[in-house]
Formats: C-alpha cells, sequence, structure tokens
C-alpha cells in the first residue's frame, strides 16, 4: 500500500502524530480509489486519529504552513484545511448511535475498529497506518479488498442497523454502484427497498448533493433504475417516478417515458458534462403524465407536454432545493423548446421559422440542438438516420441565418426610450405595439436587422396610433 502514500502530505502526518506519539490511519476514498487505480480529481485525504482528530489537524497545519487556516467542527471532533489540491479532514476515531428521528449521531470516543464498523461500506472502511513505524500497515477488517475485486458494494455491518442509523447511505449505496460500475449486494439491496421510507428524515440538500452526482456518472441512468427498483425515488422525486409506465387502449400503446428519460439522458451525457443539460434531459418529458390523452382512431397524445413542463421546474427546483438562479431558467427554457427543431426537422424549413428559433434559444440554441438530437431514441435505425439528417439541415439553416441576421440574443435596434422620446409620448401600450411590431418584422424577415429600417417602421407604426414624431425624422 505504500504506493497509495507517495504524497509528500502523508509523510508530513506521519512526522505529527509519531512526534505526538499517537495512532493515525488513511482511510475512505482514497484507499478505495488508489486499490482501483482511479484518479483523485479532488484530492480529498480522510485522516482517522485515535486521540484528537482536531489537535492532530491544527499541528499538521502548521507544519506545513503556520498560515494555513484550519476549519473546526467541535461538536463533531473533526477539522479539516486545504493545502496545495489537497483537502484533508482529521477525525478523532469514534463510535456513534443515533436516535431513529435524527441522523445526528451520539458520539463517543473509539477505537480504529469502531470507527471502521460505523462506515457505510466495507469499500470505504479500509485503512493505511501513517504510523512512523507502521507506516503502509494495511487494516481490512470486512474484507473490502474482495468486494472491490468483485466489484460488490456491502455494508460493514447488518445492513439494517447501518441503513436506519443514517439513512442517506442507501442513496450513497446507489451513487457508489453507478459511479464505479458496482453491483449492490442483494441482502444489502432488499434493506434499502425495507428502509426506504427512512429517507424522509434527510435534509434535502443532503439528498440533491447525491443525486446530482449520480447525474453526471458516465450512464446515470443505472442510478435511477436503481432508485426507482428500490422504491427510494418516489421518496425522493415523485414527479420523475410518476413518469413510469405503459398504457395501452385500443391495441395502441405510448412508451414508457421514464425509461426514454433516461435514455434521453444517457444520450446526453455521452456528449457534455454539462449537469444542467443533463437536467434538461431528464426532464423534458416530465409533464407527459399530466398531458396524456387518448384519443379514439389516433392513439396517445400529450399535446403542450413541454409548455406545461417549463412551467412544472420551479416547483421541482424548489422542492430539490436546485438553485432557483440562472441554471434554472436555462432548464426551463430547454423543456419549452425541446420540440420546436423536431417540428423544423419534419417540414420545410422557412427562414423566419429559423428567425424565431434564434431569437427565443439565444446563446443555448447548440445546448438545444443536443437536447433534441439525444431526444432521437427510435429503435429504427432508418428513422432515426433520417432524424439525425433532418436535424443537420436544420443547423445548416441555423448557421446561415446567423451570419446574416445576427439574431443570436436578439436587440431589438430600436429600443422603447427612443420611441418614448421619438414621439414624445410616456410609457404605456403604444410603445410594446410598435416593438412587438419592429419584432415581428425583423423575425418574418420584412426588413433587415438593422437600425435605419427599424427606425422608418417605428415611424409609419406611430403613425398608424395616430402619434406624431416630436423630434425631427432624420
Amino acid at each position: 500500500m505504500n504506493i497509495c502514500l507517495n504524497d509528500k502530505i502523508f509523510r508530513i502526518i506521519s512526522d505529527v502524530v509519531t512526534a505526538e506519539g499517537v495512532a493515525a490511519y488513511v482511510t475512505g476514498g482514497w484507499v478505495r480509489d488508489c486499490l482501483l487505480k482511479r484518479d483523485h480529481p479532488g484530492k480529498d485525504i480522510d485522516i482517522v486519529v485515535i486521540g484528537s482528530g482536531i489537535d492532530i489537524a491544527e499541528k499538521t497545519a502548521y507544519r506545513i504552513d503556520p498560515g494555513i487556516n484550519v476549519s473546526v467542527f467541535k461538536n463533531f471532533g473533526t477539522a479539516m484545511f486545504r493545502w496545495k489540491e489537497y483537502e484533508i479532514e482529521f477525525v478523532g476515531a469514534r463510535k456513534e448511535s443515533y436516535d431513529r428521528g435524527s441522523r445526528k449521531p451520539v458520539v463517543e470516543d473509539g477505537t480504529l475498529e469502531d470507527d471502521q464498523k460505523r462506515r457505510d461500506f466495507t469499500i470505504n472502511a479500509m485503512a493505511v497506518s501513517l504510523g512512523k513505524d507502521s507506516f503502509g500497515r494495511f487494516l481490512d477488517p470486512f474484507n473490502g479488498t474482495e468486494d472491490l475485486k468483485n466489484k460488490i458494494i456491502r455494508t460493514p455491518l447488518e445492513p439494517g442497523m447501518t441503513f436506519s442509523d443514517d439513512p442517506l447511505r442507501m442513496l450513497r449505496a446507489v451513487r457508489f454502484a453507478t459511479q464505479l460500475g458496482f453491483s449492490i449486494d442483494e441482502t444489502t439491496f432488499l434493506s434499502i427497498s425495507e428502509n426506504a421510507g427512512r429517507m424522509r428524515i434527510v435534509s434535502q440538500e443532503r439528498i440533491i448533493a447525491e443525486i446530482n452526482k449520480i447525474m453526471m456518472c458516465e450512464k446515470p441512468s443505472e442510478g435511477f433504475i436503481l432508485l426507482e427498483r428500490s422504491g427510494l425515488l418516489g421518496i425522493i422525486f415523485p414527479e420523475l417516478d410518476n413518469l413510469k409506465g405503459i398504457e395501452k387502449k385500443g391495441g395502441k400503446a405510448h412508451k414508457d417515458n421514464f425509461l426514454h428519460s433516461l435514455e434521453v439522458l444517457d444520450n446526453i451525457s455521452q456528449r457534455t458534462d454539462n449537469l444542467w443539460l443533463r437536467w434538461a434531459a431528464l426532464l423534458h418529458d416530465i409533464a407527459k403524465p399530466l398531458t396524456k390523452k387518448y384519443t379514439p382512431g389516433t392513439g396517445w397524445s400529450f399535446h403542450g407536454h413541454e409548455f406545461k413542463g417549463s412551467k412544472m421546474i420551479p416547483d421541482i427546483f424548489r422542492k430539490l432545493k436546485l438553485p432557483l438562479n440562472e441554471n434554472m431558467k436555462y432548464v426551463q427554457k430547454l423543456v419549452d423548446l425541446h420540440l420546436r427543431p423536431i417540428a423544423l426537422s419534419q417540414e420545410e424549413i422557412t427562414d423566419s421559422a429559423i428567425r424565431r428559433l434564434l431569437f427565443e434559444a439565444g446563446d443555448d440554441i447548440d445546448d438545444l440542438m443536443l437536447l433534441c438530437e439525444a431526444d432521437i431514441t427510435s429503435k429504427n435505425e432508418k428513422r432515426k438516420n433520417q432524424h439525425l439528417e433532418n436535424f443537420g439541415v436544420v443547423r445548416q439553416k441555423l448557421r446561415e441565418i446567423e451570419e446574416k441576421d445576427a439574431l443570436r440574443n436578439f436587440q431589438p435596434p430600436v429600443d422603447g426610450e427612443e420611441i418614448i422620446r421619438t414621439f414624445g409620448i410616456r410609457p404605456g401600450k403604444e410603445v410594446g405595439i410598435i416593438k412587438n411590431a419592429i419584432r415581428e418584422a425583423i423575425l418574418d424577415g420584412i426588413i433587415p436587422n438593422e437600425h435605419d429600417a427599424a427606425r422608418n417602421l417605428m415611424i409609419e407604426k406611430g403613425k398608424e396610433l395616430g402619434l406624431s414624431p416630436a423630434e425631427p425624422v432624420i
């Protein structure tokens, strides 16, 4: 295991704990990822100290640089600091007991064995000694190495106790399985299903942090399928759970919109690491259960699901504790517009329709096109290729119109202030009528996206409304 301890930080910690006469171990994700030969993108290091983790953290930080700021959490007996690319957390070895109504444990000093027992999974319970006389000694009391080899997620102790004590661990099991491409042990998974209701005591902030990590996995659908199978999805994300299932009438059936949404999410995830574009993919059909309608002779329809879905986004983000900012508006916009390029690809493309799409999508037009292409999940390869070919035509037309008319993030060449100043009027409906006429004329290609043409139309529309210029018309 010495190869995992090559970084200078471990020798510094070893010197400190040896001088202080205490034992300390690196544990958790660092050890797991080292054995898996995974990168350590965040350089997160967990150190267990048989004694005061806070004391050792402060002395280690001082040894490195007296100016390092150490964050101390006395209630939990932990402390952490950042140095270079590392984020190092120190905790005193402890044992925990829980009240059923809370995730906050009663903490007592404990041994290394106590600390390893409280870990969530066997693959996170391995430890490596940092003491000078035992530097690099590997401790694996729950055969985590075997579970790594067999790609299994399993709890160190009886899973019912592990999950009842800290229900967030059920979501972490799904997240680790999705991130690592592992399976959840059968007994462990059964216990997740039995304890799923315990997730209700977990804060939404902790839940969404895990969901976002699942969203950023290489194949996030695997995580959501596990959430659905375990019963967790209906508790933490009922709107998504409601997409499940196929209904059949008159010999006609619609597709399973839950599985379709996951396929679109995977398609997007192969092409971008943009978290919010992934959210747009997951939620693009979220309103289909609310707009589903069967018409004899025609079959199933979901008219207006894109508009209804966009209206649902703020409430969903609010409940999930996702940010109610520009990221939410971005997802809302893509959900609202996701059918527009599809409709264009199925009919003769007019310049006017392209201008309107550019006007509404703005700088998000490229992401919208990615979403629409990911939304093609037909198993008919001929049909799928035809859709993609049609989208290629739409993309080309978008480039041509953008180069000619500069409509991305369109700003009218004549604004409200110029209208008010020209006609000597107060803000009111006349200003809105004129602005709208100018915008529509540009989008329809009647006038170019230029100031002089827009100003001439402004004068013309003003006269129609009974307005005369209060300043000379140049």
